[in-house]
């Protein structure tokens, strides 16, 4: 098997895990993997990540240029900016969830979407403690991917270590890690803390 089929194989899975925790509704969402030589596996436009196909999987260049004449989606170039910036990147998983997007968007007009002493912060690089605080960078949506990109570079370059995941508001999570199953498990980790974090919110607008 070659690492391209590997990679078409873990991603397949990974859509069809996802799509079964409500992440990946329609056609939403893209999926990729860092392949040995530099470039990427990634799900073309326009796919159910739930029902994908291998023929669906398509390759490109470090720079988002298709290899295979397949079209890739206008996100791709997210995709890029995680792997041009953390040399560590394997994965990268972009997901939707419907308590992501609303609390994204009750915090308009803040920069990051801070979480502070739970448990499974520790799916994070180098925390080994709840006794903790980490803030995602929350970023306005745009669909000019070039722009976004340019304006995410600085946030996630300046961190040390770099946090593996950033939010676009009012449209969904960015997340990863050294594999594509290291990026699932951030994926998850992230999309349950925002949950308590909404919900956490809605509790105190009621006391208050």
């Amino acid at each position: 098997m070659t690492p391209f089929e590997a990679a078409t194989r873990a991603i397949i899975a990974a859509g069809t895990r996802l799509d079964r925790a409500g992440l990946a509704p329609a056609t939403a969402g893209n999926y990729s993997v860092r392949l040995p030589d530099g470039t990427i596996a990634l799900t073309v436009s326009g796919a159910h990540k739930g029902r994908l196909e291998p023929e669906q999987v398509m390759r490109a260049s470090p720079d988002g240029i298709a290899l295979d004449g397949k079209r890739p989606s206008a996100e791709t170039l997210l995709h890029c900016l995680v792997y041009a910036v953390d040399p560590t990147a394997g994965g990268v998983l972009h997901t939707h969830s419907v308590t992501g997007v609303v609390l994204s968007r009750a915090l308009a007009g803040r920069q990051a979407i801070v979480l502070d002493g739970y448990e499974l912060l520790k799916v994070f690089p180098g925390i080994d403690t709840h006794a903790t605080r980490v803030a995602i960078p929350l970023v306005e949506n745009s669909q000019d991917m070039v722009a976004m990109a340019d304006s995410l570079r600085p946030l996630l370059a300046a961190q040390d270590p770099i946090l593996p995941a950033f939010y676009i508001r009012g449209h969904g999570l960015y997340a990863w890690g050294r594999t594509l199953a290291e990026a699932e498990n951030v994926v998850e980790a992230v999309e349950y803390l925002l949950a308590c974090e909404w919900e956490t919110l809605k509790l105190e607008r009621r006391v208050s």
